[in-house]
């Protein structure tokens, strides 16, 4: 797994992987993924909010088309954490080990979760955070942040999948969540050529019957009068 520490928008994918040294193992249709912290971690949702250093595991409980539910577990799975509504983002490039991104704290504050991407997919779960914490993540860190108006704290899950999502800038203003969420890649459209319904043989046909007839007018009329 790829874990980072951002130094900046942007690069968010570079240090932390060498600062710490985090374990992660994946199965396949809940994307549970494993996840060992060797710092503690900010995350959103429902429950608790900072994640001292060690293992947890990630699981992926709900997925719409645009949300995703996420939990996260203690390590043998007998206490679930937190649980997060995320909004589906996507990269260019997979790799076959989980990523996942932060984003840049002050020093001495934990790193909030960002995004987490399952190995092999181009599709991953981008976290929201509530407004009030989203704002002042956005200003701390100079770009937008995935947000909602609802209040997490004790939220039922059926709250998160009928939340409202939106983004805020660094200045507080509601902005489009595109600028925060990567879209899915374009399909090509593929245009079928449409089946020839008749052949040009009888046109053909009719020009040499009218040449033809043309031909037999012309003899008659140059034909001397006796």
């Amino acid at each position: 797994m790829t874990l980072a520490k951002g130094l900046g928008t942007g690069l968010c994918l570079i240090v932390l992987g060498f600062l710490a040294t985090p374990k992660a193992k994946a199965d396949a249709w809940d994307q549970k993924t494993i996840v060992t912290f060797s710092e503690p971690v900010e995350v959103p949702g429902v429950g608790q909010h900072l994640l001292p250093a060690g293992t947890y595991v990630f699981k992926l409980l709900d997925s719409q088309s645009d949300r995703h539910i996420v939990q996260i577990f203690n390590q043998d799975e007998t206490h679930v954490f937190t649980t997060i509504l995320a909004v589906p983002d996507y990269r260019l490039n997979t790799t076959d080990k989980t990523v996942i991104t932060f984003r840049e704290a002050p020093a001495g504050q934990p790193q909030s979760l960002k995004t987490w991407f399952y190995p092999g997919r181009e599709s991953g779960d981008h976290f929201v955070y509530e407004r009030s914490r989203a704002i002042e993540l956005a200003k701390q860190n100079d770009e937008a942040v995935l947000s909602t108006p609802a209040v997490l704290t004790d939220a039922p899950v059926d709250t998160l999948k009928t939340a409202p999502v939106e983004a805020v800038s660094p200045n507080g203003e509601t902005v489009e969540t595109a600028q925060v969420v990567q879209a899915p890649p374009a399909k090509p459209v593929l245009v079928a050529s449409l089946p020839r319904t008749a052949s040009y043989l009888p046109l053909i046909g009719l020009v040499g019957l009218l040449s033809l007839c043309a031909g037999f007018g012309l003899l008659s009329v140059s034909k001397p009068r006796v």
